[in-house]
Parts: structure tokens; sequence; C-alpha cells
């Protein structure tokens, strides 16, 4: 019986999908460090789901899952023309073929490229750059570049515009232009760190 009814279970619940879902739903910014290779058997459309990726010099990446009789299943064909052409997105998806490190940079697929022994310090680096940003403004900014592709720049504006007015924004904004005024370096988050 259990068996049965692992099979009626939506393909969905029993492959990585539970886990893009929560990386495209977490509040704050997911960053993947690429150590290695990004494939159809390691990882690639795990990594673009995230919203910043860094390789080392020596990564290779790529969309291989036609080489293995498959297609993207895991948010590839919905991330990867985001990030690059469409024309470009077809063409990697379609032959399965790595691209090295720089050819990721060249094309939008990776934000960065590091010497494979200070990956991981340049990705804790992006995080503590963007964990010194005010919260909520990550927060919404996060959650509104995914949004701005259903919308026209009249319905992103206005969305955008209503998240600035909300009175949670208030302190951040006093303080980011009481830094501004005052020519130093803005502190945010206090109510986080308490």
């Amino acid at each position: 019986m259990a068996r049965h009814a692992r099979e009626q279970e939506p393909y969905k619940a029993r492959v990585p999908w539970p886990v893009t879902k929560r990386l495209v739903l977490c509040r704050l910014p997911v960053i993947a460090a690429i150590n290695g290779g990004a494939t159809a058997r390691g990882g690639a459309d795990l990594a673009l789901t995230c919203n910043g990726r860094l390789a080392p010099t020596k990564a290779k990446m790529g969309e291989t899952y036609v080489k293995l009789g498959l297609n993207p299943s895991n948010g590839g064909t919905y991330f990867l023309p985001r990030l690059v052409s469409s024309g470009l997105s077809a063409d990697l998806a379609l032959t399965g073929d790595l691209v090295d490190a720089a050819r990721a940079l060249s094309i939008g697929l990776v934000n960065s490229i590091a010497k494979p022994d200070a990956l991981i310090a340049e990705a804790l680096a992006l995080a503590a750059q963007i964990a010194e940003r005010p919260r909520l403004a990550i927060e919404a900014t996060k959650q509104r570049l995914p949004q701005s592709w259903q919308m026209d720049l009249a319905g992103s504006m206005n969305t955008s515009c209503w998240a600035v007015a909300a009175p949670a924004y208030i302190n951040d904004l006093r303080e980011g232009l009481a830094a501004a005024l005052e020519k130093r370096q803005p502190v945010y988050n206090k109510g986080d760190k308490e």
C-alpha cells in the first residue's frame, strides 16, 4: 500500500522541488559557492535558484540533463532563461555542454570567480556585505525581483512604492538619510542585534 501511495505522489514531491521551493521562498538571499562542478548530477539547477553564485576558477557548469536522457526538472528551464538569453539557454540546455568559470561569468551564470582557496571566504564576505544592509529592504528586494517578470513597469513601481511607504521601513530610511548627511556608514538592523 505504501508503495502505491508513493507512486501516486506528484513527481515534484520526490525530486529536489522542496529544496528549490525553500530557496526561492527564503526571505533572505541565498548564495551558492560552486566548489567544483555543477551539472545535472551535481546541482546546476540548485545553483541557478540562488541569488548569488560564486565559482572557483576551475569550476565547470552545465545543464547536462539531455546527456542523461532527461530534461532539466529542478527549475533549470525556469531560471536559466532568466539569467542568460533565451537563445543561449536553449543552446546550453539542448546540447548539455559544460562551460568553464570564465564563460559562466561572461554569460551571467555566476556573479564572480574566486581562487579555489578563497571561494568560501568570498562567499561569506558577500553574505556579510548583504547582512549589513537593511534587512527589510533586502527581503523586499529579493521578493520583488522575480515578481517583476510577471508585471509591467507601472505594476512593479507601484508594488515597490507601497513597500517603501510601509512604517517598518521608516527607521532604516531615517538611518540611511542621516548617515548620508553625516558622511558616515549607516548602521542598520539595530533591532535584530538586541
